[in-house]
């Protein structure tokens, strides 16, 4: 028997320890993603009970977002100056902190206050990307990082417990059960892992300006571009198709969140595909396709119902043209997989390419994401009300997503021919 190498030792070693530490990650990005939307849902009991205008209700559910975007960056530099445990623990910690306070507050600006701290989800992110990173191995980059990326469940695990926690117990029951799942996670991080499994460097680069220019390519800009679009319209899609789906079908809206669910949660665990078969075929093969797929989806789902009148002999024949629900879910369903997908590629991508600055590449992709996903809804909004057309959310995510597809392939048509001419001399 050949005896095992140093890198088959190193290999192994990593794989223990990643055994550890990725769940311990994802169980925190779980819990701090459901915290991340709680407003989502439950917000619109806190409408009804502050009597909130719309302007109101749309700045609460915007708030952790637009927070999340401003806290991903630092909490990355804080990551890799201190150590990215540290950063999750604080950041786990803050988050059961906003709980608390949740279940204290009983003003409009307390609450958006409390929304503000939740963009400490953000800064889990950004830290929890370089903790698993660094225990990852190139060849299984893109799998780990989609594992952990599908922690992004936890905003669609809200459409479901949160109806359910109200209807047991009441409003405060949200926040509580909450408080005990981040005090729990957060103790499970302190007691199994150690500051050895994410060590910080004390003299690594603190300045923006510094960090900036290490991604010295325009094209890995470009591709957190490119990353903020996809997730961007996956995130608002994901709040604004509870109501859509209840209104276009005369559902309630508990039914219409419940269903959501089918977009939410495949989606999510999709980015582990999409990482995975990154690390086989390549991130450019996979982001491309699953672009392409989301195109075929929203051309599709953006045609309103419409009537269709034939001048017949003797009458006039209407002929009602419209996608059953089944269908719409089916071509919801697809939009989402091949949104997971594409983030999936596209993360893999970007923090492979900047592995040594990990954390401050993840809180750039999150920061573009976040910025998409706070600017989306207030379009949404106003081009229905413009235009009075409810699918006119999918119209603008298609003509968002083809361009991204278009200059994605220009960019990596360009990649290409560089390769040849400088294999050519």
């Amino acid at each position: 028997m050949q005896p095992f190498s140093i890198r088959d030792d190193d290999d192994h070693d990593r794989l223990t320890s990643l055994a550890v530490v990725l769940p311990l990650a994802l169980a925190g990005f779980v819990a701090a993603a459901g915290c991340w939307t709680i407003f989502a849902v439950a917000g619109v009991h806190l409408r009804d009970a502050l009597a909130l205008g719309s302007l109101e209700f749309g700045l609460l559910l915007a708030m952790p977002m637009a927070a999340g975007a401003l806290l991903s960056v630092p909490a990355g530099i804080a990551a890799q100056k201190v150590g990215a445990r540290r950063v999750m623990i604080a950041c786990l910690l803050g988050l059961a902190a906003c709980m608390v306070f949740l279940l204290l507050v009983d003003s409009f600006v307390g609450y958006l206050l409390v929304a503000a701290g939740l963009g400490l989800a953000g800064g889990f992110y950004s830290a929890g990307l370089q903790f698993v990173t660094s225990h990852a191995s190139p060849r299984h980059m893109g799998l780990v990082l989609g594992i952990f990326g599908a922690g992004v469940t936890g905003a669609g695990f809200n459409y479901y417990l949160v109806p359910l926690i109200l209807q047991a117990f009441s409003w405060k029951g949200v926040p509580l059960a909450y408080l005990v799942v981040l005090l729990l996670v957060a103790s499970l991080l302190v007691l199994l892992t150690d500051d050895s499994d994410s060590r910080g460097d004390p003299d690594v680069e603190t300045s923006a300006k510094q960090l900036v220019r290490r991604l010295k390519s325009l094209r890995v800009w470009r591709q957190c571009l490119y990353f903020g679009v996809v997730a961007g319209s996956f995130f608002s899609l994901a709040l604004w198709l509870p109501d859509f789906i209840s209104s276009r079908f005369l559902l309630t809206v508990e039914t219409g969140a419940r269903l959501a669910l089918w977009f939410v949660i495949p989606g999510a665990l999709a980015q582990i595909a999409g990482g995975g078969l990154s690390d086989r075929y390549g991130a450019r093969r996979v982001v491309v396709r699953s672009l392409a797929a989301c195109l075929v989806a929203l051309f599709v789902l953006s045609y309103p119902p419409m009537t269709l009148f034939i001048r017949g002999i003797e009458s006039v024949i209407a002929l009602e043209l419209a996608l059953p629900l089944f269908l719409e879910g089916t071509f919801i369903v697809l939009l989402g997989v091949a949104l997971g997908s594409a983030m999936g590629g596209l993360q893999r991508m970007v923090v492979a390419e900047n592995r040594g600055i990990a954390a401050f590449a993840a809180g750039m992709l999150l920061f573009s994401a976040c910025l998409v996903a706070f600017l989306l809804p207030v379009l949404f909004g106003a081009l229905i009300h413009m235009v009075g057309v409810g699918t006119a959310m999918f119209m603008i995510v298609f003509l968002l997503l083809a361009g991204s597809l278009l200059l994605f392939a220009r960019d990596n048509r360009r990649s290409e021919r560089q390769a040849l001419l400088h294999k050519g001399v």
